[in-house]
């Protein structure tokens, strides 16, 4: 699945390289040259993931990886450090302020985008391009389908047809499974940080997702909890499903 990625390196061929090599995976690219520049461009698009360069002009990437661990809106963000230092102490170091992987200088295009799809697969599932089966749907982030597996014909799945809002949704559901998210997280991991819309809108959609699983009766794997939100589960219960 295409993320949108920050890529904070100032030196522009190393820059470019990435770049072209993001792009060509069909990843959507941010560029930054400092600290200062990157702090702008996630204010007003917060990346999926961000590639993060040791020696920065005006602060260390260090420095750097560790406000962005400080801040609530971006202290999720999956971070994979870029430099040339080899030692041990310099690995642990990126790895204490932050950094989920750490990457040395040289690398191959192939080897980046294998640790970018290590890091999403961990940190963020719902971006990965794994096919997710469970509770008899099987979802496929790559077609964008979700078809459901009978047990009498398992060679002859139905599709469900389901919308780009609904379909996003319950793919981040079942990236999570049993893990029970608030209208407000969903509002954020699903539409965007930068949306402003209403929570409630979040249960006009799961009703619509409800509704659609209903006619292959699978509605009962999308559950409300009680004045938390909502979760996917195959452990369907009464008392948490409404």
């Amino acid at each position: 699945m295409a993320v949108t990625i920050l890529v904070v390196e100032d030196e522009p061929a190393i820059q470019e390289l990435i770049t072209v090599n993001l792009k060509r995976t069909g990843h959507m690219v941010l560029c930054a040259d400092s600290a200062e520049q990157a702090k702008l461009l996630i204010n007003n698009v917060l990346p999926d993931l961000v590639l993060l360069d040791w020696m920065l002009p005006d602060v260390t990437g260090l420095e750097f990886a560790r406000r962005l661990r400080r801040e609530e809106r971006t202290k999720a963000i999956p971070i994979i450090m870029l430099t040339a230092r080899i030692q041990e102490n310099d690995k642990i170091a990126g790895l204490e302020a932050g950094a989920d992987d750490y990457i040395t200088k040289p690398f191959s295009p192939r080897e980046l985008i294998a640790r970018i799809k290590a890091v999403l697969r961990r940190r963020l599932p719902e971006m990965a391009d794994d096919i997710i089966e469970l509770g008899g749907l099987r979802l496929d982030p790559t077609t964008h389908r979700v078809h459901v597996c009978s047990n009498d014909e398992p060679s002859r799945p139905t599709e469900v047809s389901l919308g780009p809002t609904e379909f996003r949704l319950l793919h981040f559901l079942m990236a999570y499974k049993e893990r029970v998210h608030t209208r407000a997280q969903l509002l954020d991991r699903v539409w965007g940080d930068h949306v402003f819309i209403e929570d409630r809108t979040v249960d006009v959609h799961i009703r619509r997702l409800r509704k659609i699983l209903e006619s292959v009766g699978k509605e009962n794997l999308v559950q409300t909890v009680r004045g938390t939100g909502y979760r996917f589960s195959v452990e369907c219960s009464e008392e948490s499903i409404g």
